[in-house]
């Protein structure tokens, strides 16, 4: 979502600044802008824009600004529209500026009070902030006591950076339920919402509890919890290249991650498989207890959203086929608002590349509240993100960067880490049989491998790629464990090139999708060589016998023969329960790579989404 970066230094800052904007350009975004203290009278100098941050570099050269203090901001509307008055930073009186990522839900309660002490210039909800900010600042104290007052005014999730013409020297910043992390320099120091941001100065990092706030000088950083207490926090080495998120030979960074999978995926696998089977050992934190708490788990409740609620849907066939454990996999918006029934012996699995997830960070916060006892679990590409501090266990995926909206190689990564997961828990559990154990094992050792030779389908799937160009709906099919591969492909496509595309399970046409077939409305079927294939076959005699053009991605050694209206494109042979999902996923990826290619859309950034959903 919206991104903050911040500094302050004995240099001029706005270069740092822009650059963290321009890393922080993935998570998506509608204006930008800058605040600085100047450095002879620390006046506050501000300019924003509308649009992507190259359009707030084209103002900055018609009108330069430069000063030693400073913050920036990129912004995703929720309050107000995507104007260059809504966007951040705000200013209150000439001497506070602002800047906000999250949500406060009581700012029209805050608005109405302030009405005719302040002049509003906005329609955000972040308005209200500064100048609660500016209100505690006049009563006496410091910017850091009048932050943390405006704190305890505030209701809904917050991360917040903030600068005083009075304190130019000085950055306070606070977070509830929004990701901020500080970056450690040498005579100066960083704020930002995401490391990435800040990689080009600095691989030091300390991330902020639920409810630090802190103050940044040149030469210190101090910190406060929640209860205003002062507080020592860890500081992290970021082992991140800066160039692991530079886009090299690639025209967009969804095609990059779509080719870095089957490293991606051998680095998942790395020191967690052994000769023949999986090292159960996973999660080298575990204490005996939990251990022992793992061995009795009967149950599995999955939450996520998007992409990593599909792959905790694939592995949900996975868990009660192969384990025979029960299993739920819910979306975390929904998840959080109902009153769930949670188990005894249940384990609690959360998913998200990012770490971050508002609904999905609130859905464990939730378990563990009503269940302090229960065993919980985040895969996750991000080490130090919100999730994996508050669960007991962590599996990281080792996707590295991923900066395009669309995820690909965080897809592919989850459903490896659960892939692992499923053979440590059947180990452990002792249900799956040694000879099982080492097949499937055997068949993740040639993922990699495999994945690599489905990427050379590229050439072919480009060419199928021409028939969506004038198409403005499209349907996916799939059953079993490749109805979830359907939705993610269906998803796919609709993120990056606006298509309207629908995921059905192929059993399902017959109550209501199969109105849809025409002519007009490309078919696309994920069809591997498992049980369910004769199933599948009937299905898809139902579309043909209505004129419907189906483009077939499965195994080469599956009969079905293609004609006029079917494309049949074998992707690979031999594949298991466990590879032919992740398998087939990659033609889904590249077909909505192309067909948004074709269609002229911005491919890393499509319009009104954002790559880290920070805020319900």
């Amino acid at each position: 979502m919206c991104g903050i970066v911040g500094a302050v230094a004995e240099r001029n800052v706005l270069p740092i600044l822009m650059e963290g904007l321009r890393r922080l350009e993935y998570r998506g975004y509608d204006s930008a802008g800058v605040a600085l203290l100047a450095d002879e009278d620390h006046l506050l100098q501000r300019c924003r824009a509308q649009g992507k941050v190259a359009q707030l570099a084209q103002a900055l050269a018609a009108d330069p600004i430069a000063g030693h203090c400073g913050i920036a901001h990129t912004r995703w509307a929720t309050h107000g529209q995507p104007l260059e008055s809504n966007a951040h930073p705000h200013i209150c009186n000439h001497r506070i500026a602002l800047v906000h990522n999250g949500i406060i839900e009581n700012h029209q309660a805050l608005r109405a009070a302030q009405l005719g002490r302040y002049r509003f210039t906005s329609e955000t909800d972040t308005e209200v902030i500064v100048h609660q900010v500016f209100d505690h600042l006049e009563r006496g104290g410091t910017l850091l006591q009048a932050v943390q007052r405006t704190t305890l005014d505030l209701q809904g999730a917050y991360a917040l950076a903030v600068i005083d013409s009075a304190a130019p020297d000085l950055l306070v910043v606070a977070r509830r339920g929004s990701p901020l992390v500080i970056g450690l320099g040498i005579g100066e120091n960083f704020i930002a919402s995401d490391v990435a941001a800040l990689l080009p100065v600095t691989q030091r990092f300390i991330f902020l509890e639920e409810g630090d706030a802190a103050q940044i000088t040149l030469n210190s950083v101090t910190i406060y919890d929640a209860a205003g207490a002062a507080v020592e926090r860890t500081v992290h080495e970021s082992s991140l290249n800066p160039q692991a998120v530079q886009l090299g030979n690639h025209r967009h960074y969804m095609h990059k991650e779509i080719f870095e999978q089957p490293d991606a995926v051998q680095q998942t696998l790395e020191g967690r498989i052994g000769g023949a089977g999986v090292i159960y050992d996973l999660f080298p934190q575990l204490t005996q207890a939990a251990r022992q708490q793992l061995a009795e788990i009967r149950q599995i409740q999955i939450v996520a959203c998007g992409t990593s609620y599909h792959a905790g849907l694939t592995a949900r066939y996975w868990f009660e086929a192969i384990l025979g454990i029960a299993c739920q996999v819910e979306v975390a918006s929904e998840f959080r608002y109902r009153s769930p029934v949670v188990l005894p012996n249940t384990l609690f699995i959360t998913i998200s590349q990012s770490g971050e997830t508002a609904d999905t960070l609130a859905a464990l916060q939730l378990v563990k509240q009503r269940h302090p006892e229960m065993l919980t679990l985040t895969i996750c590409n991000a080490p130090e993100s919100s999730l994996t501090r508050a669960s007991m266990l962590t599996l990281l995926t080792h996707a590295g960067p991923e900066i395009g909206v669309a995820s690909t190689k965080a897809f592919t990564t989850q459903l490896t880490a659960l892939s692992l997961l499923l053979l440590a828990l059947g180990k452990l559990q002792q249900r799956i049989p040694a000879e099982q154990e080492e097949k499937m094992v055997l068949s993740l050792r040639r993922l990699p491998g495999l994945l690599q030779q489905a990427l050379q389908l590229e050439p072919q799937i480009a060419a199928l790629a021409t028939e969506f160009a004038d198409k403005h709906n499209a349907l996916f099919l799939g059953r079993g464990t490749h109805y979830p591969i359907a939705m993610e492909g269906a998803l796919k496509l609709k993120e990056i090139s606006y298509i309207h595309a629908e995921a059905y399970p192929a059993g399902e046409l017959k109550h209501g999708p199969l109105a849809l077939v025409d002519d007009q409305m490309p078919i696309v079927v994920v069809a591997p060589n498992d049980a369910l294939l004769e199933k599948l076959k009937s299905n898809l005699h139902e579309v043909q016998a209505r004129g419907g053009r189906m483009i077939i991605f499965t195994e080469q050694e599956v009969d079905i023969a293609p004609s006029d209206a079917v494309t049949v494109l074998p992707v690979i042979s031999g594949l298991g329960p466990i590879t032919a999902p992740i398998l087939l996923t990659i033609p889904l990826q590249l077909l909505a790579y192309h067909v948004a290619l074709i269609k002229g859309t911005d491919v890393d950034q499509p319009r009104n989404l954002a790559k880290s959903v920070t805020v319900e």
